[in-house]
């Protein structure tokens, strides 16, 4: 019971954070969805580092990753190696996105989109697929919650509810400030959660011990990719999903708002360069998953998303073991809130703006995102209560699919506006298409090869003695395909292009563009000097 109570009362004084986070540094402009949805641009290199590790480093990040490699051992840790690959091309991708942001007032990728290549029908279609790439995202955040919940022995489907009722009244009141404060608190927690398993770890006989353990009962495994070491057969599916899930990463509607939120191109560099050490916690915390084994644990009713739960319940004081739930619970609560707040931006600026109310006012566009980042999370409890939670992970896997297909749009048009917008547009569909198409075939089988499910039971593609290839990856080659081929057609056919709104210096634009009101000091204070491009030109 002791667990319980630590639990509640650290996550009560989070989200009373969250409420207060209205109230901090109070803006200038605090009905506009420029302050609401990016937290006024106005974020420095500690609150950034916190927003970006608490949005993209998420609580299912730290349940799954080990549940995997308690599971399957090896396979699991793919998650290192492409948190680890995201580093450079953070650095490349997210400063040219946030310049040409900056410059012209965007608040989502599918905005830039429609200014490149001039069809706001393609930006519609990149916000719609970011939404529906998101909500799943939302639903298994909330899963490791109800882990949480579960493994503390509260029982139903309430608990669950008022926090998400809690987290998303802070989020209607406070907007980005709110899951950024919270991130500062979540990761002090996070440190001291990291150093304690430390500990248990040395106490209880160290790795050696665990892996041995671990290799003993993954031996016996039944299934053929189960093991410490990865299977011959399961490299290039390894290596197709760290590339695909990296590729992914820059794409979702969330990471692109914690980046647009920093106040220079100098934060979004030193962040990247900084970022790494999240990848520390995120291997140490796949190892736990095979610490988990050498200890003996077992998930609550088969859910392998209990196992860290368990874990800090078997290894850690009652009072220690309901500050870790608070840890895990509250990083649970800030990327739902980051996603909601990012997929309700989608909609205003691409759908509601451009479809249905073109001259609304900054306060009206406000308020349609607060409402609808409240229809996104409540949405994603109706599918972890309508459904098996097992099809929301899979559904979290179909979304990384899914938000691949913009990447030709969002990420390739940060450096050339070279494609027709019909090609884009076509390619996304076209990738989709194949994606959903494949996944529906891939069957999901038991670990003795029976076939448990016919459709949607994972998201690799079997190809033969080389074992399989990420879906995600073999979509968006079928999407770039048409859209070079039918770039060049239309190219030839003399159809129209969009026309392409920047310019290419506003790629390189720093913090100190005139174009611009200046909100930074409400949060980090004005930068003592002129820095990046328009120190050149005298600003």
């Amino acid at each position: 019971m002791t667990d319980i109570w630590f639990f509640a009362a650290l996550t009560l004084a989070m989200l009373g954070l969250g409420f207060a986070a209205a109230r901090w540094r109070r803006p200038a402009r605090p009905h506009s969805l420029e302050e609401w949805g990016v937290g006024g641009r106005a974020f420095g290199n500690w609150v950034t580092w916190f927003l970006l590790g608490g949005s993209m480093y998420t609580a299912y990040t730290f349940v799954a990753v080990p549940a995997a490699t308690y599971g399957v051992g090896a396979i699991g840790f793919f998650a290192v190696p492409f948190a680890v690959i995201t580093t450079p091309m953070m650095y490349l991708i997210s400063t040219r996105a946030w310049s040409v942001s900056h410059v012209h007032g965007f608040v989502t990728s599918a905005e830039f989109a429609r200014a490149r290549f001039g069809s706001r029908g393609l930006a519609a279609l990149i916000a719609l697929t970011g939404i529906a790439a998101t909500m799943p995202y939302i639903a298994v955040q909330l899963i490791a919650l109800q882990a949480i919940l579960k493994s503390a022995g509260v029982p139903g489907e309430w608990p669950l509810l008022v926090a998400v009722v809690a987290v998303s009244l802070c989020t209607f009141r406070s907007g980005l400030r709110a899951p950024a404060l919270l991130s500062i608190a979540k990761d002090v927690l996070l440190v001291w959660l990291v150093l304690s398993m430390a500990m248990v770890v040395a106490w209880s006989g160290g790795w050696r011990v665990a892996f041995e353990r671990a290799d003993r009962r993954l031996a016996f495994d039944a299934s053929p990719v189960s093991g410490l070491l990865l299977p011959d057969n399961g490299r290039l599916g390894y290596f197709t999903l760290i590339i695909g899930s990296a590729l992914a990463i820059f794409a979702y509607p969330h990471a692109v708002t914690g980046i647009l939120a920093a106040k220079d191109r100098a934060t979004i560099k030193r962040n990247a360069a900084a970022m790494p050490l999240y990848c520390l916690a995120l291997g140490f915390m796949a190892l736990l998953g095979i610490f988990a084994i050498g200890q003996g644990v077992r998930p609550v009713g088969g859910d392998l998303n209990t196992v860290m739960p368990q874990l800090f319940d078997v290894t850690l004081p009652a009072w220690s073991a309901g500050i870790a739930y608070a840890a895990i619970g509250v990083a649970a609560l800030i990327p739902a809130a980051v996603m909601s707040i990012a997929a309700a931006n989608l909609f205003t600026r691409s759908i509601y703006r451009e479809y249905l109310r073109r001259n609304a006012s900054e306060a009206e566009e406000a308020t349609v995102s607060r409402y609808t980042s409240l229809l996104m999370k409540f949405g994603a409890v109706a599918c972890i209560v309508a459904f098996d939670q097992q099809l929301s992970i899979e559904l979290q896997l179909i979304g990384g699919v899914v938000i691949l297909q913009t990447l030709p749009a969002v990420v390739a048009g940060l450096w050339t506006s070279w494609f027709h917008r019909f090609a884009l547009a076509g390619g996304l569909l076209g990738g989709l298409a194949v994606g959903m198409l494949m996944l529906y075939q891939v069957p999901q089988r038991a670990a003795d090869g029976r076939i448990v499910k016919a459709h949607f039971g994972g998201s690799s593609w079997p190809v033969g003695a080389l074992g399989s290839v990420y879906i995600g990856l073999i979509a968006l080659a079928v999407n770039v395909a048409v859209v070079v081929v039918a770039t060049m057609a239309f190219k030839a056919m003399r159809v129209p292009a969009g026309r392409d709104l920047t310019r290419p210096e506003d790629y390189l634009a720093d913090g100190d563009s005139p174009s611009l009101q200046r909100l930074d000091i409400l949060v980090d204070g004005l930068p003592r000097a002129k820095v990046g491009a328009h120190a050149k030109d005298g600003g």
